[in-house]
C-alpha cells in the first residue's frame, strides 16, 4: 500500500476498526475511508455496491460486526447470524467486483470447534462442533473467511481472512449484557468499587452515558441497586456511612482459560499483514509447516499465545482497581469453550510480534474508560 492509497476501514468507530484506523495514521495513511452505521448500512447491498462505485476504495478492511459476549451470542442469535452474513456478503463481493486490490477481512477464534485441540492451529477449522452459545455468530464468520478463499480460487483476489483472539482496549462495549468477558468484568467491578467507597456521584455519572435497560443515573437508589445486582453487582450490606459490602458474580466456574490481546497489537498485526504478506505468504507457509495437509486455507491467527483462567483474570481486575468485595462463581451458567488459545506461528513467521503485556494494557484500557 501506498501511504496515499485509498483504504476504506468498514467499522471504524468500533473497538477493531478505530484501533486499525489509528494505526493507519499513526503510519502515515492518508486517505483513510470510513461510514458509520447512518452514513451507510452494510446490510444494503445497493448502498454498498453505491459506496465502492463511487469512492473506488483500492484496499478494504473490513472490522464491521454485531459482536458481544457469551450473554448476547446466546440471546440474539438470530441477529447474529443475519447481521453479520449480510455485512461480510455484500463487502467482500463489493471488494470483487469493483476491483479492490486486497482485502482483509476480520473473524474471531470462536470458529474453531469447542473440543479443538489446544493451542488452536489454523487446520483445526471445521474438524468437530462448535460451541453452541456461540455458534450462529461462528459460522457467519467461517462463511467469511470461506468467501474470502472461494473469491480467491475462483477469480485470483488477494483476500485475507485473520482469526483474533479475545479483544480489549479503548473503545470497547462496556455494556453490562452484551460486551466480552474483559470489559464486563472490568466495569461490573468497578461500579462494585464505587459502592464500596459511596461515590454515588461516579455511579450516577456511568449510568447516564452507558445506561442498563432504562435505568440511568437520573434512576432512584432503590432502581439502580436492582439492576446492578440483576447484573451480578450485588450489595450485601449498608453500612452507617452509606457505603455497601459488595459481590461481583461472574457467570461460569472461573476455570476457562482464555487469551486477551490489547486492539492495538492487534490493528499493528492486521496493518503488517496489509503491508508485508498476501494470500500466497500465507498458504506458502501453511505448506512448510504441514507438507502433508493437502488443503490450506487462506486465514491466520492473530493473538499473544498466552493465557489465564477467567478466575485468575477477575482477581487481576480486582486488585489493580482495587475493589475488596467478593468474586462470585455462578456455575449453573455455562463456561463456554473450557480453553482458547491461538496458535500463532504463521503470524510469527510472517516476522510480527505483539508489544503490550496484559497488565500494560488492562491500565491504558481503565484509565481511557474512567475518562
Amino acid at each position: 500500500m501506498d501511504k496515499s492509497s485509498v483504504i476504506y476501514v468498514a467499522g471504524h468507530q468500533g473497538l477493531v476498526g478505530s484501533a486499525i484506523t489509528r494505526s493507519l495514521k499513526i503510519k502515515g495513511y492518508t486517505n483513510i475511508l470510513g461510514r458509520s452505521k447512518e452514513e451507510l448500512d452494510l446490510c444494503d447491498q445497493k448502498a454498498v455496491e453505491g459506496f465502492f462505485e463511487k469512492e473506488k476504495p483500492e484496499y478494504v478492511i473490513l472490522a464491521a460486526a454485531m459482536v458481544g459476549g457469551i450473554v448476547a451470542n446466546n440471546a440474539y442469535r438470530a441477529d447474529f447470524i443475519y447481521n453479520n452474513l449480510m455485512i461480510q456478503n455484500n463487502v467482500i463481493h463489493s471488494a470483487w467486483k469493483f476491483g479492490v486490490k486486497k482485502l482483509l477481512f476480520l473473524g474471531s477464534t470462536c470458529i474453531y470447534p469447542k473440543d479443538a485441540p489446544q493451542p488452536l492451529k489454523e487446520e483445526y477449522l471445521l474438524s468437530s462442533k462448535l460451541e453452541f452459545t456461540n455458534e450462529p455468530y461462528a459460522i457467519a464468520k467461517i462463511a467469511g473467511l470461506k468467501m474470502c478463499e472461494s473469491y480467491n480460487r475462483q477469480y485470483n483476489t488477494n483476500f485475507i481472512a485473520v482469526m483474533p483472539t479475545n479483544l480489549y482496549g479503548p473503545g470497547d462495549n462496556f455494556d453490562l449484557e452484551k460486551s466480552h468477558v474483559l470489559p464486563a468484568l472490568l466495569r461490573k467491578i468497578h461500579l462494585g468499587k464505587c459502592l464500596e467507597t459511596g461515590d454515588w456521584g461516579y455511579i450516577r455519572q456511568n449510568l447516564t452515558k452507558n445506561p442498563v435497560g432504562n435505568i440511568t443515573g437520573m434512576s432512584s437508589e432503590k432502581e439502580i441497586l436492582e439492576v446492578l445486582s440483576r447484573n451480578g453487582i450485588v450489595t450485601k450490606k449498608k453500612n452507617d456511612d452509606g457505603t455497601f459490602n459488595v459481590d461481583v458474580t461472574v457467570w461460569g466456574t472461573g476455570t476457562p482459560l482464555r487469551e486477551f490481546m490489547y486492539s492495538r497489537d492487534m490493528a499493528d498485526a492486521c496493518v503488517f499483514i496489509m503491508e508485508n504478506a498476501d494470500t500466497t505468504d500465507i498458504v506458502s507457509l501453511q505448506k512448510e509447516i504441514n507438507p502433508n495437509l493437502g488443503h490450506y486455507s487462506h486465514f491466520l491467527n492473530i493473538g499473544t499465545g498466552e493465557e489465564m483462567t477467567i478466575k485468575s483474570l477477575s482477581e487481576k481486575i480486582s486488585k489493580f482497581i482495587g475493589f475488596k468485595g467478593g468474586i462470585v462463581f455462578d456455575p449453573t451458567k455455562p463456561d463456554g469453550t473450557m480453553r482458547k488459545v491461538t496458535d500463532i506461528t504463521i503470524l510469527k513467521r510472517l516476522g510480527f510480534r505483539h508489544e503490550h503485556t496484559l497488565e500494560t494494557g488492562l491500565k491504558e484500557m481503565y484509565d481511557n474508560y474512567l475518562e
